[in-house]
């Protein structure tokens, strides 16, 4: 395994945000809102974008609002920055759907989230990701977050799925750091640490970068500890992600969604966010007020 610091870089880069997806007050798509949005994250050192992710609320938005959203960030962005699409359902024809949609809309990629409820068994798994990976020429980012969906992608699974010319990368939820390791070393995939807490230490064994919720809101430093590291800077990446650490647990682990916390703060930062659409509520004024002394303590270093 080569060190990502001498590596060539990942085909969507190392450092990409889960971006929310804005909503007008009245509750629709906010595509002036997200154009703005992401603009700003790719200006402060997001090299790609993940769009209508979990964090950008897929489950209740519209094929038609992922495909509108894909376009406007596109168009916003220009070509040179990496989008990736979320595409999974727990419906393979719905999936391959939304695949052929996110091609055609200007998408560089796609995230695949395992089939949730169902629970389908690993044949039945690894079938349904050669499924979609088959059914456009875009590269498939598998999305492994068992405690969401209920079914882990085994890492026996990721090694198979790995022989697939077009699944290319994991986002990796799994908080199975010895699965992923092994992984690691049997593939060529890409690896993306997909929970805050793991950016550094996937990082250092080979991993190709994050796909950050949190990075919606302090996408600089977030990216501070990548470039630390590759700097051969390690303890200076170990104090920053350890300074990230309060913000990283109250955003993410503290009883409320990624969606609602980011969104929380982005609108307290004078940023597009606005609601969340049910059955997800916004943060209260107590959680605000925690959220917002988190990130300025956070951000004045």
């Amino acid at each position: 395994m080569t060190n990502p610091a001498t590596s060539a870089p990942p085909l969507f880069g190392r450092a990409l945000c889960a971006m929310v997806t804005p909503f007008t007050e009245a509750g629709a798509l906010d595509l002036p809102g997200a154009q703005l949005l992401a603009v700003r994250l790719v200006s402060e050192g997001c090299d790609g974008l993940v769009l209508s992710g979990t964090t950008g609320e897929s489950p209740t938005t519209s094929d038609a609002e992922k495909a509108a959203l894909v376009a406007a960030v596109r168009e916003a962005v220009g070509d040179g920055v990496p989008l990736v699409s979320g595409v999974g359902t727990f419906d393979t024809r719905h999936t391959v759907e939304l695949a052929r949609q996110a091609e055609q809309a200007g998408a560089d990629g796609m995230l695949v989230v395992s089939p949730y409820y169902s629970r389908p068994p690993q044949d039945a798994l690894e079938a349904h990701f050669r499924e979609v990976a088959d059914a456009s020429g875009l590269p498939l980012v598998l999305y492994d977050i068992p405690g969401r969906t209920g079914t882990r992608i085994e890492p026996e699974t990721l090694i198979r799925l790995a022989e697939h010319p077009r699944i290319v990368a994991v986002k990796d939820c799994s908080y199975d750091f010895l699965g992923t390791q092994k992984v690691l070393g049997r593939t060529d995939l890409a690896y993306y640490a997909g929970c805050d807490e793991h950016i550094l230490a996937l990082y250092a064994v080979g991993a190709a970068g994050y796909v950050s919720t949190v990075a919606n809101v302090v996408p600089a430093q977030l990216r501070a500890i990548l470039d630390a590291f590759e700097a051969g800077d390690t303890a200076g990446a170990a104090r920053l992600q350890q300074r990230a650490t309060p913000l990283i647990e109250l955003m993410m682990a503290a009883g409320l969604p990624g969606t609602v916390t980011t969104k929380a703060l982005l609108n307290s930062l004078g940023l597009p966010g606005g609601s969340v659409r049910a059955p997800l509520r916004d943060a209260g004024r107590g959680a605000v007020d925690g959220l917002v002394a988190a990130y300025e303590e956070f951000v004045a270093g």
